[in-house]
């Protein structure tokens, strides 16, 4: 098959090598309410695991504020590392096929993550679940383009990206309600029914769509994947080895060389796995762009938010779940109702407006502290949502609606990429703000202290003021991982508004 090129409008679709699923079934509505529970699933993992990190820290495996930042970034590596060679997998060998694979393979990772006896052993399972969601997400997207009909796809596309919101809430609230009463492993536990509950449905349910010839391109896959890998070390090992250290350094060389590698053989091998020249359309280099930042900006906060509402505010596990109830429900509400603003305002300004939102309400949480009532925290949170729901849809429809429909499994695994590679980031250097910051203004008595938890369990058995002074400390840290992911959602916020000015023209 020859290298891929993309123009403004669709391709015909190629003669598919099974047969299509058709366009107008009647099922369509069932078909995407389970390709919502399902992305509602694996999505949910994300946020679910933020609300463990004080325990997981407090534990006896003992992680350094490092260690527990692969703990928590590992699911996402594999997630986005693998979704666009996941994407093409299901291309070529049937999506309902990769979706039921998907969720076996998350399914075992959740249960090596349970029973792990030791740190190693966890991010393995972390990364193998990953590898599973990775294979449920650009199949579920795809699903959804072939079997809704084409005047409806757009509202399926919201109603997919308003999974999120209700993964958000699953994972928050869910997760909470489970480490609230039960150790840190039952977390992992529970998912391994759902996941198996969803395979019986999806074999039931899902229709088989048409498969085309698509190239899975392995070294392009582990070229793609390590240089992820080598920026990610680069950012979460910093704090720790020191940000001018040898190791942080050959970690950000590693990744320059590894992507720039990348890049020349993707524009070399006949079947490349993503095409650079694609990039070449604003519509998708914007919408690319504007779902990492998206992502970032959103997953900062989740990582965040949990460990300030129970160390700063004092909240229960399950308070703090419940405390970002109005986030959730906001960016479902809005979600839904996004493809009419960008109706009525335009692709353009509705993306830019929804992360200038985002921005704000960044900004905003940043001035919180233990005193801030939580009906104001609430209304932050509020806004937040409203540009998350306001900008996501319309950049997700930016991105699928670019790839030509044969491949479509390849454009909702870019899709799905996009998010997980801004939501891994947004881990990485909000989390490395916040140790580099809290470590360097911890009281002379705990700067020994392995992590944020040890920190907080040191302080608590000392001096009044000096517990304070802790807190206050952490809550300084988040201030400024706050505004350090405002700052990068504006900037891109402001080049997506540039890009937006150009036309498209075919590659």
């Amino acid at each position: 098959m020859p290298t891929t090129s993309v123009s403004p409008t669709p391709t015909p679709t190629p003669t598919p090598t099974s047969t299509p699923a058709r366009s107008a079934s009647p099922g369509h509505a069932a078909v995407l309410a389970l390709m919502c529970a399902c992305v509602a699933v694996v999505m949910s993992m994300v946020a679910a695991v933020n609300l463990a990190v004080p325990q997981m820290s407090a534990g006896s495996l003992h992680p350094s504020a490092s260690q527990l930042l692969w703990v928590v970034d590992a699911y996402t590596v594999a997630f986005a590392g693998l979704l666009i060679p996941a994407g093409a997998f299901g291309d070529r060998h049937g999506r309902k096929g990769a979706l039921m694979a998907g969720l076996a393979v998350f399914a075992a990772g959740c249960l090596l993550c349970a029973a792990a006896p030791a740190l190693p052993v966890l991010i393995a399972g972390r990364l193998l679940a990953g590898a599973g969601a990775a294979l449920v997400m650009p199949a579920t997207m795809s699903v959804l383009l072939h079997v809704v009909p084409k005047q409806k796809r757009q509202a399926a596309v919201a109603t997919w990206t308003a999974s999120t919101a209700v993964a958000g809430l699953l994972g928050n609230i869910g997760g909470a309600a489970v480490v609230q009463y039960l150790p840190w492993q039952a977390l992992f536990w529970v998912y391994v029914p759902l996941a198996l509950a969803l395979i019986a449905a999806v074999g039931a349910i899902t229709p088989r769509t048409a498969t085309s010839p698509a190239n899975l391109d392995p070294v392009g896959s582990l070229l793609l994947l390590a240089g992820f890998v080598a920026l990610l070390f680069g950012i979460i090992e910093g704090p720790a080895l020191g940000w001018s250290s040898t190791g942080v350094l050959c970690g950000y060389g590693a990744a320059v060389v590894l992507l720039a590698i990348f890049i020349r053989y993707e524009l070399r091998v006949e079947h490349p796995l993503l095409d650079p020249r694609l990039f070449r359309l604003p519509s998708l280099l914007s919408g690319t762009l504007g779902i990492v930042a998206t992502f970032f900006g959103m997953f900062a906060l989740f990582f965040v938010n949990a460990q300030f509402l129970q160390y700063v505010k004092a909240y229960s596990p399950l308070q703090s779940g419940v405390s970002a109830l109005p986030l959730a429900v906001t960016m479902a509400v809005v979600s839904r109702l996004s493809p009419r603003a960008v109706r009525r305002l335009g692709a353009r300004a509705a993306t830019v407006t929804g992360m200038a939102v985002i921005a704000c309400g960044l900004v905003l949480l940043s001035f919180a502290d233990a005193r801030t009532p939580y009906t104001l925290y609430a209304l932050w949170l509020v806004l937040m949502g409203c540009g998350v729901g306001l900008a996501g849809p319309a950049l997700s429809l930016s991105v699928v609606s670019a790839l030509p429909s044969h491949r479509a499994g390849a454009g909702a695994g870019l899709n799905s990429a996009s998010r997980e590679m801004g939501a891994a980031l947004g881990v990485a250097v909000v989390g490395s703000v916040l140790t580099s910051r809290f470590t360097g203004h911890l009281p002379p008595p705990l700067a020994g202290a392995r992590s944020t938890a040890d920190a907080l369990t040191q302080a608590a058995h000392l001096s009044g003021t000096v517990h304070q002074q802790t807190v206050a400390a952490f809550a300084h840290a988040v201030a400024d991982g706050y505004r350090t992911a405002a700052g990068i959602v504006l900037l891109v916020a402001i080049l997506i508004a540039m890009l937006s000015g150009h036309r498209d023209e075919a590659p």
